[in-house]
């Protein structure tokens, strides 16, 4: 089980070297790495985006719960 675990770095980067090294021989070109690329700005941009609406909804939420619990009081 040491074994296992002290080798684990030089899996982890024996494997991203290999992914490296067949991404800079790939011959598809750079089409698969930009659509990758854009996807996840895409999807990051709209986390963005949906955390902002969220947000200052769940702040308005908030402020109501706290000034209701302090007229009960």
């Amino acid at each position: 089980m040491v074994q296992k675990i002290s080798a684990m770095p030089v899996t982890l980067y024996l494997a991203f070297a290999g992914f490296a090294r067949n991404l800079k021989n790939d011959q598809r070109g750079l089409s698969g790495v930009v659509v990758a690329i854009l996807l996840i700005l895409v999807a990051v941009l709209a986390i963005v985006m949906i955390w902002l609406f969220l947000g200052e909804w769940l702040e308005e939420l908030w402020n109501q719960i706290t000034g209701e619990a302090s007229t009960i009081s």
